[in-house]
């Protein structure tokens, strides 16, 4: 899930939406993950030249990533959709001066109490063994790339580079997750909460433990078939209005309730509870894992206070 918030990328998303042939190469990208150059001209029956100058308006709206396969004779380059849910603000539209974003690793938090199943891995490998959960105090888990567990919590403090007087406008996460299942199960809600500065802002229920029928796009070979594949990108938004996800409110929890200013920490934790009603488990995909290719992203827009005032 991408949320739009300036006009320069309302308008690239809207150029890149505004070709019905453009539609069908995303749709058919999608079902078709990894599809080549040359497999999309025969299939659109246009000229390679053609799907170039389509893919370019794709990738610089950054809805389909490009990336060469190399294979014995030649280079291919094969193609990903990027997102496939979106959300456009038409009104408030922030003042990107006033913004800043950050990507945090996702072994890089700070705190954790969870029970198994557990585990935690690199690209290249497990850290330490599954189902314990001691190896999340592993210093090689900052190396990260997917963590799970059945219930407790994992918590990250992020930065804060508010100056004095700076007033917070909205803050917003987004990462891939997932329940966690022993393996892999379709239909295994869970319940995940979400919390900041140990204030509760509101919980989601993750449908699934992706994985049956296919791999993740990133996932790297060695991982099993029969482990968690890949997890759904949300975005959690707090701000004046209240708190959400993917643009659809989770609670009343306003970003002028938590108090936040220059000096206080920011704390964002997310757990599975004891007494949840589907205690389904928790997965966090990071970088080069799942299929978006990203750890956590961290924005905070704010607006400077006007001196003249």
């Amino acid at each position: 899930m991408r949320e739009y918030f300036t006009k320069k990328d309302t308008l690239l998303f809207a150029k890149a939406i505004s070709s019905p042939l453009r539609l069908d190469i995303l749709h058919y990208v999608f079902k078709n993950k990894g599809t080549s150059l040359n497999d999309l001209a025969d299939t659109f029956n246009v000229s390679r030249a053609a799907i170039t100058q389509h893919l370019k308006i794709l990738t610089d709206a950054d809805l389909i990533e490009i990336k060469p396969l190399f294979g014995n004779k030649e280079a291919r380059k094969a193609c990903y959709v990027k997102e496939d849910r979106f959300v456009i603000s038409l009104v408030n539209q922030f003042n990107t001066d006033n913004f800043y974003e950050v990507d945090i690793p996702i072994g890089q938090y700070i705190a954790h109490n969870i029970t198994p199943t557990c585990g935690i891995a690199t690209t290249d490998n497990l850290i330490g063994k599954e189902d314990n959960s001691s190896y999340f105090d592993d210093p090689e888990r900052m190396n990260a790339s997917i963590l799970w567990f059945n219930t407790g919590f994992i918590e990250y403090r992020l930065p804060n580079y508010l100056e004095k007087d700076d007033n917070i406008l909205e803050l917003q996460l987004t990462m891939e997750i997932s329940s966690e299942a022993p393996g892999v199960a379709e239909n295994w809600p869970s319940d995940i909460s979400f919390y900041f500065n140990n204030h509760f802002i509101g919980k989601w229920t993750s449908p699934d433990d992706y994985g049956e029928n296919q791999r993740g796009i990133y996932t790297p070979e060695w991982w099993q078939d029969n482990w968690n594949q890949y997890g759904l990108l949300k975005l959690l938004s707090i701000n004046e209005h209240g708190t959400f996800i993917d643009g659809k409110q989770i609670s009343d929890i306003t970003i002028s309730s938590l108090k936040l200013t220059k000096n206080v920490p920011f704390l964002f934790k997310m757990a599975v509870l004891d007494d949840a009603k589907h205690k389904g488990g928790f997965t966090l995909f990071g970088k080069n894992f799942g299929n978006y290719n990203q750890d956590i992203k961290f924005r905070v827009f704010y607006e400077k206070k006007d001196v003249n005032s």
